[in-house]
């Protein structure tokens, strides 16, 4: 099954002449082809794609190992594993590299995936990589344009003005994370808050649904589920109407609040730098306008302790008292909550108590502590609990539950508010006034307005031959580009030169996946056979964006393509998700930001690639992160030759043996390899605990030395011996493919590839009679261990264990012998 099969027993274990071999092998028969089975189960097992910086660290290959550990597992299982790879490509990295290099990004770009397709495929992984793919594609990116174009239509996309954080050197908005102490993380220049034309996809149309179905993931991280929904953000509360004095009655603020119980202790209220009424006081009070700006340009944090505000002058009137309450603006309220606008509530509410208390606003106190024992100080902290209310006639000694009704029934009456829900989630920005990325397809004509680009002029192609020079995108400056026709007056019109966040690209990749090569549509009926993904492990640093914007888009895919016939199946993209822990080194995650990578390949051209793989998956369970240490590679090479020495032993052994002619210390081994291959397949198949599966495997190959030698010399043995190999050479093979795979020839039982045999069966008679470790100290010093049996008199394990640590003993009769059943044997002896 590989070409350099030896005539009667494998050679040397050298793995640098064994991988490159039967990785050639693998190619050759295409073994990891995968195609749609309706008589097979399916299994779509995959891992977040990764951007190609031009080098694989240890993060990535623990990733990726877990990922093909899994898949080769299943398709041993007997499933129809679909297992593919792709490239995120565009992004400002790549950009800035292009401008550092003076490289077009796309050169840059595929010049690294190349490098990175050789060093996954140096590692063994089962990619089906006809299904590859690179997200800055035309062909790839076609589809999303065509997508972006069907959320349009049904009113799923929209533009409108909105704040942004600006660099002036760079002229692209900036992330909040890419701004530091004010100033752009790259360009160093003073950022400035603009309102300019931005993209948003409309997300908060599925926010309920989104919150709703996370309880429907019982196979994801309870942490990931927790940080989505405190993400959306979901309150219950009142949108209550505070009219406007000296306006018409027409003219209010509206302000949501989950705590309607504190309505009789609002002083004042707050708005935001953006609301409208702020921006139209500006135009009225130069001082105000002076402010506001200094606000926005500061960019301060609405948790830092310092509040700033300003009176604006004017009042709005309490919906139930009437009384006048000032308004003013402050730095700590939020547009992006509530409308920007919050009600004031000085005695319960942390931030309008420090606000009040720096601009000696009134402060009243409208809730009292249950427990009458209980004294409130608002001169030395706020109570924000809740109560009874106080000071709040006719509704005093209400808790808050039938304050919150009492007041929905009187502000409905007086037509001064209703129940509502606010979302913490809005709408997601997608525009980028960067050029490496996909080309928004709207045509901008100055008499019919926004156009979108017909479907038979897709994609919008990105021109990759432009040289960047850093600052403004080069896509305003190509009139090769921009310069088009409106395709409903034929007049002079502009396309838009924004291009899409790069998390659209990845919202959807797993999905394409099924059917990478139709050029007819976005997805065919396979994706109704392949989706959704069965399991999907990556970063629990992508547990918010990514995964919530992959479960935004799939449950628009939903809607708008399984219309007229099945594309997909289920609302949900991924039914199982590991978020595997972070590979540290010095206590940083790796990354090149951080330049502590660990290049996987001097430690392939020096051990191998299983070596490096089974280190990754034994080091640690894959939820928990760990410290890389280049030493402790060299205990997992040690095994690998171990199990290949143990298997040239046995390579030739008679395949048949009746296992009821086996003796106590044969019967013990047989008991042990079915409690072993039941303890993987579950470790493997369910807990996805690879580090005890390995560990199990490991205890195996230690008894089977401990109970048959180095040379059995009988045939019942020899042939239990091989049987103990074959199977650790099944189980084994998901995490060190390429030296099972050089060992299978010589103990396959019938003529298959490794990939395809089944997992061994558990004789369940041997799993009820399996036995146990025990442990052998000296002096309370652990010394050794045996395998015993549920059945083995204490006499005779007290004197295998005497002859496993004989060497310890310096020639003394143990002063006393302690034993504990099923766990232990300390021999005391003179010291």
């Amino acid at each position: 099954m590989i070409a350099t099969k030896h005539p009667d027993r494998p050679g040397p274990y050298d793995p640098q002449e064994l991988e490159p071999q039967v990785q050639q092998f693998w190619q050759a028969e295409d073994l990891f082809r995968v195609t749609e089975d309706p008589n097979k189960e399916k299994y779509y097992c995959l891992a977040m794609l990764p951007y190609p910086s031009g080098q694989l660290h240890m993060g990535h290959v623990r990733n990726y190992t877990i990922v093909d550990a899994l898949a080769r597992f299943h398709r041993m299982a007997g499933k129809n594993v679909l297992h593919p790879m792709g490239w995120d490509a565009f992004g400002l990295p790549a950009e800035n590299a292009a401008i550092q290099n003076k490289t077009p990004p796309a050169k840059w770009t595929y010049t690294n995936i190349n490098y990175m397709r050789q060093q996954l495929k140096r590692l063994g992984y089962a990619y089906d990589w006809s299904r590859e793919f690179a997200s800055c594609d035309p062909k790839y990116y076609r589809w999303e344009q065509w997508f972006f174009l069907r959320m349009y239509e049904r009113g799923l996309v929209y533009r409108k003005n909105a704040w942004v954080n600006w660099d002036p050197v760079d002229k692209t908005v900036l992330a909040n994370e890419q701004v530091i102490d004010g100033k752009g993380w790259r360009s160093g220049a003073e950022v400035e808050r603009r309102s300019i034309p931005h993209w948003f996809m409309k997300i908060t149309a599925y926010a309920e649904e989104l919150l709703a179905d996370l309880d429907t993931l019982t196979d994801w991280p309870e942490r990931v589920k927790t940080m989505q929904r405190n993400w959306i953000g979901r309150s219950r509360g009142l949108q209550i109407e505070f009219a406007l004095a000296a306006e018409p009655t027409d003219k209010a603020i509206s302000v949501f609040t989950t705590r309607p119980d504190t309505l009789f202790g609002v002083t004042f209220l707050s708005l935001s730098v953006d609301h409208p009424l702020t921006l139209r006081w500006t135009k009225e009070n130069t001082d105000l306008a002076s402010f506001v700006t200094k606000i926005r340009n500061a960019r301060p944090d609405p948790t830092q302790a310092e509040k700033n505000g300003m009176a604006t002058g004017h009042h709005a009137l309490h919906p139930l008292t009437g009384e006048a309450i000032p308004i003013w603006v402050a730095d700590y309220v939020l547009t992006e909550y509530g409308g920007g606008a919050v009600m004031g509530v000085p005695a319960h509410d942390q931030r309008d108590w420090e606000f009040a208390r720096k601009y000696d606003l009134a402060i009243k106190q409208v809730i009292a502590p249950k427990d009458k024992e209980l004294k409130v100080d608002l001169t030395a902290d706020v109570f924000e609990a809740k109560g009874l209310t106080i000071n709040s006639a006719p509704y005093d000694g209400l808790e808050f539950d039938a304050m919150f009704t009492a007041m929905k029934h009187e502000l409905t009456k007086r037509k001064a508010g209703h129940e509502g829900i606010n979302y913490r989630l809005k709408d997601w920005g997608i525009s980028r006034q960067r050029f490496w990325g996909c080309p928004v397809p709207i045509i901008h004509c100055p008499t019919c307005g926004e156009q979108p680009v017909p479907d038979d002029q897709l994609p919008v192609t990105l021109p990759e031959d432009i040289p960047l020079m850093g600052g403004d995108s080069p896509l305003r400056k190509a009139k090769a580009f921009y310069e088009c026709t409106c395709p409903q007056c034929g007049g002079q019109a502009r396309r838009d030169t924004d291009t899409f966040d790069t998390f659209i690209d990845s919202s959807w990749y797993y999905a394409r996946y099924t059917c990478a090569d139709c050029d007819s549509a976005m997805l065919d009926d396979r994706g109704a056979y392949w989706l959704p993904v069965d399991q999907y492990v990556g970063g629990v640093e992508h547990a918010i964006l990514h995964l919530l914007y992959a479960r935004f888009f799939y449950k628009c895919m939903d809607d708008i393509l399984n219309t007229k016939k099945k594309v997909m199946r289920g609302r949900e993209p991924f039914v199982r998700m590991l978020a595997q822990g972070m590979v540290l080194r010095k206590g940083k995650a790796m990354s090149k930001s951080k330049k502590n990578i660990v290049d996987p390949q001097p430690l392939i051209d020096r051990y191998g690639a299983d070596t490096l793989r089974l280190y990754m998956l034994f080091a640690a369970p894959p939820r928990q992160a760990f410290e890389w240490t280049d030493s402790a590679v060299n205990g997992a090479h040690r095994f690998l030759n171990k199990f290949w020495r143990l298997a040239t032993i046995y390579a030739q052994a008679p395949k048949e043996y009746d296992k009821t002619q086996l003796n106590d210390r044969q019967q013990l081994l047989f008991n042990k390899m079915h409690a072993t291959i039941n303890k993987v397949k579950h470790d493997l198949g369910t807990r996805h605990n690879f580090n005890t599966a390995i560990a199990a495997m490991m205890e195996l190959t230690n008894t089977l030395m401990d109970v048959l030698g180095d040379e059995p010399t009988t045939s019942i043995a020899r042939a239990l011996g091989r049987d103990c190999i074959r199977n650790l050479i099944l189980l084994l093979a998901p995490i060190a493919p390429h030296i099972c795979q050089g060992l299978w020839p010589f103990f396959a039982d019938e003529d298959r590839f490794l990939m395809d045999a089944p997992l061994p069966v558990v004789d369940e008679d041997a799993l009820r009679r399996r036995g146990f470790t025990f442990i052998v100290q000296v002096n309370g010093k652990r010394r050794g261990q045996i395998e015993a049996s549920e059945d083995e008199a204490q006499a005779e394990l007290t004197r295998r264990a005497l002859n496993e640590v004989t060497k310890y003993l310096n020639g003394q009769d143990p002063l006393k012998t302690i034993f504990v059943p099923r766990r232990l044997v300390n021999f005391v002896v003179a010291d």
